[in-house]
């Protein structure tokens, strides 16, 4: 009682539970009063009139005080209906302009305060103050507990008010000398964003915690820092759009425009605090800053951070993951793969596996033929680690191990190689389709190997079972539908399924699809159709842009998306320009061909077809000029090997070795190129070699019997 009523604070935070009460037990105010006052088992007023007559006459507080210690001992023991009763026979509305004078006069700066403001007839004691602000913060918490979260929220808001109104341009650092109104003060702050949060208002919720930071209060750092997490992670996740008021709107076109980037501010700001030590690490900021920049697409950005985070916070294996996930996810998959070298390396073999990096290795190298082989080594890292772990890892690993086997078949130089690895790639695919029965995405890179493999009914069948698993919903399913259907040269069928595609696809898909369907009408003499599939393509790519340019605060996260389609406008203008070029139109061939250039000069296919018009016009040395510069961008682009072929061909028997060369370059390239198997009966013939020229002919129809109009990969 002692320690109650000399205005000692105490934390509140986690109230003792007692189901006892003042209203129920004997009560003796040793040391403070000679008179024992008995305490029956019901709460009633008398009583609690009696109580506050002892303590005014104990220790001369007003009716309100008195209320307010009584109040502090009923919620310190956990009654808090009793505590809640004792304090709502505080005015509080009556006391809140007596306060907010004596905070105003209590707080005035020493050197400026007079006699006459210290004397001031019926101010109140910034002890007296605290007291009632304490009353007020305990009534809330009281409420809280009772489940009264808006009334609660309410109550707490008159404590904000009081302060404010007093203190309009924040608090002085020397108020916490004198009192401790800054601690109630402080503690009402971080509890009535809370409250609101409870209620479920969340836009009070925001509210209230842009109140807390947007004036000087004196928090300390790490109570600063948790008011700004907490903001970050409710603009985040609630669901509400909050924008900024226009008061608050002080940053001109750099302010916040919505809730995702405000959150972002903040949690760069505690970053930029935690690299300056000046808050310790909190691993929620790092994971709420990673959901908020992914979602954005920065995660450049992203890796910046992870690169600023202090040693000894992340291994260095995880730091090294970290980074590779930031980098993939933007497309830079050799960096990516860099990093996870460094994990595989002799530098940590001595430490424990890292499982996610080697998983993460066979996928990225799932995607480039060209880390074919490192893939594999990776693969078979998680197979082996994952013998004792959860199946649906050995799956993923399996996977992956068949992807890599197909593109390593595809790079090798050896016919015996490529058929070991092709065989390898349907095992491996085929394994973890037993393994993984729930995952459509191993359905899928089944069909496409089957696809590649030239094994189109089995690469169909797969095919209609990844649809079905995915509910028809994935535009890649149906893309890969349609040109398994184009491989068997129905592509009638094709063109159909395309159409109804069409309707279920997404934006990007969409687009993907109505390129494939003009390609679909070329492969059935329809240019007419073609063309216009083709401008109705190259029209929804401009309208996706002047979209994206409208929008430019959205469209700079989806940087991705806006590469992929500047790279299918560019495909759209080569198609159209062989089109034009077969029905002898030059001039619209040209302009095509310069557009396509505009948009990446270094492409291996834009030469290719500069070189095509040349040739259709027999210009052969110009040709042969282009041919060469689309295979010094890529060296092993089998169509500019192949049409190279062609042109010396046509140069005369001279020139038939070197064709020759560069045609079995072109079939060790790409087996089943069916021009190039074309080309060697070809060259053959004009060599009088008959039988083997007869041989390349049946090589090169049995090859078309199968080709799909566009490359399965």
């Amino acid at each position: 009682m002692l320690c109650a009523c000399s205005g000692e604070q105490f934390k509140f935070e986690e109230p003792p539970q007692s189901p006892e009460s003042l209203a129920t037990r004997d009560f003796s105010a040793s040391g403070l009063s000679s008179r024992t006052v008995d305490w029956d088992s019901k709460f009633e007023d008398a009583q609690v009139d009696e109580v506050e007559s002892t303590l005014k006459e104990a220790l001369s507080l007003n009716y309100e005080e008195a209320r307010a210690l009584l109040g502090r001992l009923e919620y310190q023991r956990g009654n808090y209906d009793a505590a809640l009763q004792v304090f709502q026979g505080i005015d509080i509305r009556g006391l809140t302009p007596r306060m907010t004078r004596a905070i105003v006069g209590r707080t005035r700066p020493r050197r400026t305060r007079t006699k006459a403001d210290n004397a001031a007839p019926g101010m109140m004691s910034m002890h007296s103050v605290s007291l009632l602000l304490e009353a007020i913060l305990l009534k809330a918490k009281s409420m809280e507990e009772l489940g009264l979260y808006v009334e609660a929220a309410k109550e707490c808001k008159i404590i904000l008010d009081t302060v404010e109104s007093a203190l309009p341009n924040g608090m002085s650092e020397g108020i916490a000398e004198d009192c401790k109104l800054q601690d109630m003060f402080h503690k009402a702050l971080e509890l009535l964003p809370y409250l609101w949060t409870k209620a479920g208002f969340l836009d009070e919720a925001i509210n209230a915690y842009r109140r807390a930071l947007i004036k000087p209060w004196n928090l300390d750092p790490q109570r600063l820092a948790g008011v700004q997490k907490n903001l970050a992670a409710t603009l985040l996740y609630s669901g509400v759009e909050a924008s900024l008021p226009p008061q608050l709107q002080v940053w001109g076109p750099t302010t916040p425009k919505n809730n995702t980037e405000e959150a972002i501010l903040l949690l760069l700001i505690l970053m930029r605090k935690v690299a300056f030590r000046e808050i310790k690490w909190d691993p929620e900021i790092m994971d709420h800053l990673t959901y908020a920049l992914s979602i954005t697409g920065q995660m450049e950005l992203l890796a910046d951070h992870v690169e600023q985070v202090l040693p000894g916070i992340y291994n260095r294996a995880e730091r090294w993951y970290f980074l590779a996930l930031c980098y993939s996810a933007v497309g830079q998959n050799e960096t990516a793969l860099n990093l996870l070298r460094k994990i595989a390396g002799c530098s940590e073999e001595n430490k424990k596996p890292h499982f996610p990096s080697f998983l993460l290795g066979a996928k990225l190298c799932s995607q480039d033929p060209n880390h074919a082989h490192r893939g594999i080594n990776f693969a078979r890292k998680v197979i082996d680690l994952a013998a004792d772990q959860n199946e649906h890892f050995i799956s993923q690993a399996h996977k992956f191990l068949g992807a890599c086997y197909g593109n390593a078949a595809r790079v090798s130089a050896l016919d015996s190689d490529r058929i070991l690895y092709q065989q390898d790639s349907l095992s491996s695919l085929n394994h973890a389709a037993l393994n993984g029965k729930e995952d459509p995405e191993v359905m899928f890179s089944l069909g496409l190997e089957n696809a590649l493999q030239r094994n189109l009914d089995r690469a169909f069948d797969n095919t209609m079972m990844y649809s079905d698993m995915v509910a028809g919903s994935s535009g890649k399913g149906w893309k890969l539908l349609a040109l398994v259907l184009s491989a068997e040269q129905r592509f009638n069928d094709a063109e159909t399924m395309v159409d109804f595609a069409l309707d279920e696809a997404g934006t990007m898909d969409q687009l993907e699809l109505l390129r494939l369907k003009a390609v679909l009408q070329i492969a059935q003499e329809q240019p007419k159709q073609a063309i216009e599939t083709f401008r109705i393509l190259l029209a929804m790519i401009q309208g996706q842009r002047e979209l994206q340019a409208k929008n430019f605060d959205q469209a700079k996260y989806v940087v991705s998306k806006e590469l992929a389609e500047r790279k299918l406008e560019m495909t759209a203008w080569q198609d159209l320009a062989s089109v034009y070029t077969k029905l002898g139109s030059w001039p619209d061939a040209e302009i095509c061909v310069d557009k396509a250039k505009s948009i990446e000069f270094y492409s291996p296919r834009c030469w290719h077809t500069t070189g095509m018009l040349c040739e259709a016009q027999s210009l052969y040395k110009e040709a042969l000029v282009s041919f060469s510069v689309s295979l010094s961008i890529e060296p092993d682009h089998v169509p500019s090997i192949v049409s190279i072929a062609e042109v010396l061909m046509k140069l005369g028997s001279q020139q038939l070795p070197i064709a020759r060369s560069l045609l079995m370059n072109a079939v060790r390239l790409e087996p089943t190129n069916h021009q190039a198997w074309l080309n060697l009966g070809l060259v053959s013939k004009m060599e009088g070699s008959l039988q083997q020229a007869a041989d390349y002919f049946q090589a090169a129809y049995e090859l078309k019997l199968s080709a799909p109009v566009q490359s399965f990969a």
